[in-house]
This record gives C-alpha cells, structure tokens and sequence, in this order.
C-alpha cells in the first residue's frame, strides 16, 4: 500500500513529530516491532490540546479529535522511524489514556479518533488489539495519550 498516496487522498499531512518531553526515545525498533512511546494531541499550529474531559470539560468530539491529532504524531513519529510508511504491516496495539473528570467512561470512543484514522490511512493493518482507560492526570495537562506497537517489513 501507498501510504503517503493514501495520505494525500485524505487530505492529510504528517506534522513534524513532537520531540520527548523527557529522556526517552519517541520510538524504538525491536525485531520487526516498533514500540512508539506516548504522544499527545498537537494541532497544527504546535498547541496542545489541553484539558480533562467530561463533564463541565472537555466534549466528547473535542476528544476525539485530540484523539486523532495524537494519531497523526504516532505516524509522523513512525514515518521518523521508518522512513517509509509502506513498511507498515499490522498496528499490534494501542494504549489509549484519557484525562478525565470523574464520572467519564467513554474513554473507548475517545480513543476511537485514533483507531479510525489508523484504519482510515493503512486499511485493515491499522486495526490492532486496544486498552482505552481513564486518567485522573497527564503530562502537561493534556486531553489524550496513545502508545503504540507496530509490526513491520524489515
């Protein structure tokens, strides 16, 4: 698959990806696995998105878009890695945390932003195993944060 000719027909453009926010590596090859550690939703403009969500919060559909901003910097991250997307074979899993307020436990329809964008640009290889799970706090207050694992060609 072409991803970045699937890219273009959607009409998306990779942001540059996001740098740690400590001392890590935003990605790391094992095997033919990459393991990207959290992102975070950064709209183009280089903001974050910012904010718990619920009640009082953040809306669901500001969520997930953060959602599928943050998806957007896991494949920019990986494009980073890779340098080619086309070696993209099977999304294994993602961790999809959520900063929320009490009482919020849509946390899987927030993180469906990511999941749909994935299925959207790779088709069914972006379609993988998936937590979604609460959180009282995240790094820099952001809304949403997604880990992946990802199968690749060598």
């Amino acid at each position: 698959m072409d991803v970045d000719a699937r890219l273009r027909e959607l009409g998306l453009e990779l942001p540059t990806p996001m740098g740690p926010g400590g001392n890590y590596l935003p990605a790391m090859a094992a095997g033919d696995l990459v393991f990207l550690s959290g992102m975070g939703p950064v709209r183009p403009d280089g903001t974050l998105v910012a904010g718990k969500v619920g009640d009082g919060g953040l809306d669901l559909e500001t969520a997930r878009e953060a959602a599928r901003l943050t998806g957007l910097q896991l494949l920019a991250a990986l494009r980073a890695e890779l340098g080619d997307l086309g070696r993209v074979r099977q999304v294994v899993k993602l961790f999809g945390m959520v900063n929320c307020r009490p009482g919020f436990n849509r946390t899987p329809a927030v993180i469906d932003g990511c999941s749909d964008l994935l299925v959207d640009v790779l088709g069914d290889a972006g379609r993988g195993a998936r937590s979604a799970v609460g959180m009282a706090e995240l790094p820099f207050d952001i809304a949403v944060e997604i880990e992946a694992v990802v199968r690749v060609a060598a």
